[in-house]
């Protein structure tokens, strides 16, 4: 009996936790080094740089291919924190809505309350990361003199805490978290919704069902977070003028004078990109 196996002791825990937050960093960054350049575009186009034609022929021209990599530290480091943070705990709450369902699918308008909840812990801890970047990716659309010329993301934090004061990390997290909830209530659970009505009702296979709810998820992501990402990225870029003052006190006069100057529709500029963007994320 001496030289009996000892059953071996069960997996540890701490890897099946941990593991949705892994994969969806790792998931988030491979795909920033795709999708950079086209975020890039939207940004200048979200600052009245001109048409994707014409923000493309103009960076080209005046600063070369590298420059719609500028900010790419930052969009990792982005997607390292809000990313893993978002997709990781989706998972769980998913997870743990299931067992509190007894196993089975969850209705709508649950996926959309995890989706949610999900976005909203992403956005606040990847809001000092998503504030480099849009510095970043706006700095050579300032006057010479303004520009902030950081060198890498953990540089323009640095700075940012040191000049002006570390709460200065969330300025803009408002929108942010917002266009989160708003971006993963579109995506997260209409993509769930999709994979099921593709499958089950459709009867398509899985290549076919990913693609279909990819693109349905793609969709609604775009149309429901634009018009908060545009003012997110207002208020990101945002410089004081001589007297110290910023263009906008807030997100909600960012939107006001926005809506007054240009109508419901400036919200939505640059939306075939940012759809494109959200499509090859999704």
């Amino acid at each position: 009996m001496g030289d009996e196996k000892k059953p071996k002791a069960p997996v540890s825990g701490v890897w099946s936790t941990i593991k949705p937050f892994v994969n969806g960093g790792t998931a988030g960054m491979l795909a920033t080094c795709v999708i950079q350049p086209i975020d890039m575009i939207k940004v200048r186009i979200q600052l009245g740089q001109g048409s994707a034609g014409q923000v493309t022929s103009n960076m080209l021209k005046n600063e070369g291919v590298a420059a719609f990599y500028k900010g790419l530290s930052a969009g990792l480091l982005r997607q390292a924190t809000y990313t893993t943070a978002r997709l990781g705990s989706f998972k769980i709450l998913t997870s743990k809505a299931i067992e509190a369902n007894d196993g089975k699918p969850l209705p709508l308008y649950q996926k959309a309350l995890c989706g949610l909840t999900a976005g909203a812990i992403g956005a606040t801890v990847g809001s000092p990361a998503d504030l480099a970047l849009i510095r970043m990716q706006a700095d050579a659309t300032l006057p010479a003199a303004q520009r902030r010329n950081y060198t890498n993301a953990f540089q323009a934090l640095y700075r940012i805490g040191a000049d002006e004061g570390v709460l200065a990390l969330w300025k803009g997290a408002g929108p942010t978290v917002v266009r989160a909830m708003a971006l993963n209530m579109g995506m997260l659970a209409s993509y769930d919704q999709s994979v099921e009505f593709f499958r089950d009702s459709v009867g398509l296979g899985e290549a076919a069902t990913v693609l279909g709810a990819s693109s349905v998820s793609g969709f609604f992501a775009a149309a429901c977070s634009l018009p908060f990402d545009y003012v997110k990225t207002q208020i990101q870029k945002m410089q004081p003028d001589a007297d110290g003052k910023y263009p906008y006190t807030g997100s909600l006069d960012c939107a006001a004078k926005t809506f007054k100057a240009g109508g419901p529709f400036k919200f939505y500029t640059g939306f075939p990109v940012y759809c494109i963007r959200m499509l090859l994320r999704s």
